[in-house]
């Protein structure tokens, strides 16, 4: 099985570099919105098939940017057909849609025309080759980087470069090969609710504190605010420079916090990994912000990278009733939820820490999604701190989990 994995890497390039690039960039949305205004055929559909559009286009292409190298012509003309065949099996659908227009400071590199080093990178230009220096933290071992990247694992194939916030971001393409896994008989659903207090809770009854990364939010946002009154360019080159180091901090405590998921989910022999759809997830969480949405985003991505990698599948379910639903007893009510960190159940009284029981809930989804097979067997089973327990309340202890897929062995929880 092939995994692949992209990695944004900052840039530090000079100014004559940093023309290059943008005169690449320029040539590069021509080419790719030539080739859309190519993609009309005379009997009146869309063409998609690259050759065809390569035969099309590569000759006037090249007339028109003779300084775009024929590669990242090709380039070019691959994402072109990419998005004309997106806007086609959208027009099947029956939905309105235009042909695409190339706006975005964006090249799409091969391997031809991007050389890969241990800190740097060469890329293609209209003036020739430039060199890139990768902008690294001092400690990449807990990093994407360091973990797709630089430990050899993990083979380069390709990049694409962006220019946002006035920098460019090198995005690389790392891929390697893992042996398949055998899905489990009885696959163990580890539960993940996300919140601000608590970033990640499980159904294992793991928690992971929102504190210092709320923290540190708030103070970089201050630091932020009085830098802005200042209104000087030393202050403007130190906020961008706050920025940066927010995001690397950020990203970095997200990668640890993923990777201790997985950790998690290996550890109960758990087979998927279940979070509540995050669309939306601002509006329906008291508080939230935007780098709240960022942040549970951010760190779905990772787990879902490194859960690949580990044969676990992840998913998301309807967040409906997560937060009100008892797990001991199923009754259902908004005042089950007495604050933010206490649930005690109306009905039968149970009571538990409010993001713990949302965990297990989220969890149940996917569950009872799949509670029984073609022979009336429990499917899917929740993975708790004690063990596991199916859509039957059929309950399998800790130490039982993972032998050969062992069924549930005794009743009750």
């Amino acid at each position: 099985m092939e995994i692949r994995r992209t990695v944004p890497v900052k840039l530090d390039v000079s100014d004559s570099a940093a023309e290059s690039l943008f005169a690449t960039i320029r040539d590069y949305r021509f080419a790719a919105n030539c080739v859309v205004a190519r993609s009309r055929r005379d009997d009146g559909p869309v063409e998609t098939t690259k050759q065809r559009l390569h035969e099309r286009t590569y000759d006037e292409v090249r007339n028109r940017v003779p300084e775009l190298q024929s590669n990242l012509v090709q380039t070019a003309r691959n994402r072109a057909a990419d998005a004309l065949s997106g806007v086609v099996a959208r027009w099947k659908d029956g939905e309105y849609a235009s042909l695409p227009t190339f706006t975005a400071n964006f090249i799409d590199y091969n391997t031809h025309a991007v050389t890969f080093y241990e800190d740097y990178a060469t890329l293609s230009t209209v003036d020739g080759r430039v060199e890139a220096e990768y902008v690294l933290p001092p400690e990449t071992d807990d990093t994407p980087f360091g973990e797709y990247v630089a430990s050899g694992d993990y083979s380069v194939k390709g990049a694409t470069l962006h220019y946002r916030n006035d920098s460019f971001y090198l995005h690389l393409r790392a891929k390697t090969e893992v042996d398949d896994t055998e899905p489990p008989k009885h696959p163990t659903v580890l539960g993940v609710d996300l919140g601000i207090e608590n970033l990640a809770v499980t159904s294992t009854a793991r928690f992971w504190h929102g504190g210092l990364l709320n923290h540190r939010r708030e103070s970089y946002e201050r630091l932020r605010g009085a830098l802005q009154q200042t209104g000087t360019e030393s202050a403007h080159r130190t906020i961008d420079a706050i920025g940066d180091r927010e995001s690397h901090w950020a990203e970095n405590l997200l990668h640890n916090v993923s990777k201790e998921l997985v950790q998690e989910a290996t550890d109960h022999s758990c087979s998927i990994i279940a979070f509540e759809n995050l669309t939306d997830i601002r509006e329906r969480m008291p508080g939230a912000k935007k780098f709240h949405t960022w942040a549970f985003n951010q760190l779905y991505e990772y787990v879902e990278y490194k859960a690949e990698a580990a044969g676990i599948e992840v998913t998301q379910v309807s967040p409906e009733n997560t937060s009100r639903r008892c797990t001991a007893c199923g009754y259902t009510a908004k005042n089950n939820r007495s604050s933010q960190a206490e649930f005690q159940c109306q009905k039968c009284g149970y009571e538990l820490h409010a993001d713990y029981n949302a965990a297990k809930n989220v969890a149940w989804k996917h569950v009872r999604a799949g509670q029984t097979s073609r022979r009336g067997r429990a499917n899917r089973q929740l993975a708790l701190k004690s063990g596991a327990v199916s859509a039957n309340d059929d309950f399998t202890p800790a130490e039982s989990i993972g032998q050969s897929g062992s069924p549930p062995t005794s009743s009750g929880l």
